[in-house]
């Protein structure tokens, strides 16, 4: 059992150096500052629900939550914006610096010459932490940064932005080295995110009135909803079709029907990769059942924690272990003593 712990640890970073690099990640990563919209938090008290009970509209206490749930996601990323971050907010914060920084450290020992030095980093968050990562890891690292948009006073989101690679030039032109590059793709939209003119505006503040995608299903019949939505998950697709690529999934359970289809279609793709991590055992089956499928295949493993800790008991796989596991420094901890797979 403990080799193939530790065996299963390597062969994730393995892909991870070796493949064409990508990753979802869902509202499950930013859980301890954002909890999740069925979080008790969320729910009116006795005297907003009978108010709600009054309404005809028989979704008024899910409309409620939702709205809870943006306001608070607004609240946070205007702390992550101000550098004010409070409790569990830091520690994400900081777990998101550490997994950017893995990110980067792996792209550094992954060869150009098999595939462009490029990680995808696909995002059904609303909030901003990835983007406050950026900024704080790029004073010790050289790499790119590719949100999608271009401009400078005024920068606005194209798809066909993604499609650069960049490359750093000797001071005597006598060689090119392609430089590390993150790729953030967000098909949900972002606090930061403004509807100028049916054009989509990346703002450096919290949005007055951000572009989001409701997660209710993709019930939105306003057209410029509609191209940003289909036109992001053209990307997420393009993405998942090329050959020797891997997807590392976190944080998401598989519940939006659109992602799942096109995660079902890619599979049909013999050299794609799928690793998709659940916060606890129960989880596998209701990826299965979410996704529509009866078990795993060849190039789909759901990782839970029993997969890997010999006591697996309230044991938990979050971005944080991923990130340990990317860093040839996963701990296991057995009953009574720790062992390492290469922790230094």
């Amino acid at each position: 059992m403990d080799d193939q712990i530790d065996a299963l640890a390597k062969s994730i970073r393995h892909f991870a150096i070796t493949k064409q690099l990508n990753f979802l990640i869902g509202s499950g990563a930013s859980a301890d500052a954002i909890p999740l919209m069925n979080d008790d938090k969320y729910k009116p008290n006795s005297n907003q629900l009978q108010e709600l009970n009054k309404s005809e509209d028989p979704d008024a206490e899910k409309k409620f939550c939702l709205k809870s749930l943006f306001a608070k996601t607004m609240d946070v990323s205007k702390r992550i914006i101000s550098g004010e971050l409070v409790g569990k907010e830091k520690d994400t914060q900081s777990m998101y610096d550490k997994f950017l920084q893995a990110v980067i450290t792996i792209l550094n020992l992954s060869n150009s010459r098999r595939g462009p030095k490029n990680v995808n980093l696909f995002t059904t968050n609303y909030d901003l932490f990835i983007e406050k990562s950026i900024d704080n890891v790029a004073g010790t690292n050289r790499f790119i940064f590719n949100d999608g948009a271009s401009g400078y006073f005024e920068r606005f989101l194209d798809s066909s932005n993604y499609n650069r690679v960049v490359a750093y030039r000797g001071l005597t032109d006598n060689y090119l080295n392609e430089m590390p590059s993150i790729s953030l793709i967000k098909p949900h939209g972002s606090m930061n995110w403004s509807n100028s003119d049916n054009k989509i505006q990346v703002l450096n503040t919290i949005s007055q009135d951000p572009f989001l995608v409701k997660p209710t299903g993709f019930e939105n019949k306003e057209t410029f909803l509609s191209n940003h939505f289909y036109d992001m998950l053209r990307i997420f697709q393009l993405e998942l079709d090329k050959s020797e690529s891997v997807m590392f999934v976190i944080g998401f359970s598989f519940q939006d029907k659109h992602i799942a289809q096109m995660i079902r279609r890619a599979l049909q793709n013999p050299e794609l990769m799928i690793y998709a991590f659940g916060f606890r055992d129960g989880d596998r089956q209701k990826y299965m059942s979410n996704l529509g499928v009866n078990d795993e295949k060849h190039n789909f493993r759901i990782i839970t924690p029993s997969n890997l800790y010999v006591d697996c008991e309230n044991k938990q796989i979050t971005l944080g272990v991923l990130t340990d596991i990317l860093n040839n420094k996963f701990i296991r901890e057995e009953k009574g003593k720790e062992a390492s797979n290469g922790a230094e």
